[in-house]
């Protein structure tokens, strides 16, 4: 089964609050006065449509690891499995995207790991209003997870089927990286030469 593309419509974390948004609009044309076929069926949809957005706020609050938009909290308990360094005459070297966003992040990642760390790589990650699944990026420089951005497009093609594969197994991949930029805006670069090993089937757990 290939690698999914984008979220199911019903897994969209914003489609909940804007149904019950419809719906209180709505409020202002169903009154008690209109046809009972008409007022309660809405009632009951527009009960359940609160009680479905009350369930998916309790569970966005119980965190799995990764969670529902591809975060880490921590490394414990996750398979991690080496992509190393590969000396070759090109290297291998993918710069992430979106790291303007994440310069926070970046900042304590370089203060607690310094440039030169590593980085576990998050399948179907996404960011919120997206319905669109990205490979994360994740910083651990200093032992602590920390969000840097997300694999460019052509990158991701390339190893969406392979990351998201072993992810399905609980696995999740660790590549060299180094940030750069001596202040802010930082960049992040990936050294991902190890994966063609991976691909070829030379997977090594931590």
């Amino acid at each position: 089964m290939s690698a999914p593309r984008r979220k199911p419509l019903l897994a969209w974390e914003p489609l909940p609050y804007l149904v019950v948004l419809v719906l209180l609009i709505a409020t202002g044309g169903v009154r008690p006065e209109s046809p009972a076929w008409v007022f309660w069926p809405f009632n009951v949809l527009l009960v359940a449509a609160i009680a479905w957005l009350v369930v998916g706020l309790v569970r966005g609050r119980r965190r799995t690891d990764p969670d529902q938009w591809g975060d880490l909290r921590s490394l414990d308990g996750l398979e991690i499995v080496e992509a190393p360094h590969l000396e070759r005459a090109v290297r291998q070297v993918a710069p992430v995207a979106d790291t303007h966003r994440h310069q926070p992040a970046i900042d304590l990642a370089l203060l607690h790991g310094g440039a030169d760390q590593h980085a576990v790589l998050v399948p179907r990650a996404s960011r919120w209003l997206s319905m669109r699944y990205r490979i994360g990026v994740q910083l651990v420089g200093g032992g602590t997870p920390r969000h840097a951005g997300f694999l460019g497009d052509a990158v991701d093609a390339t190893w969406r089927e392979l990351l998201d594969a072993l992810a399905v197994e609980g696995r999740y991949v660790r590549v060299p990286a180094r940030i750069t930029g001596d202040a802010r805006p930082h960049g992040v670069e990936l050294d991902l030469g190890g994966l063609e090993s991976l691909g070829a089937g030379g997977v090594g757990a931590a």
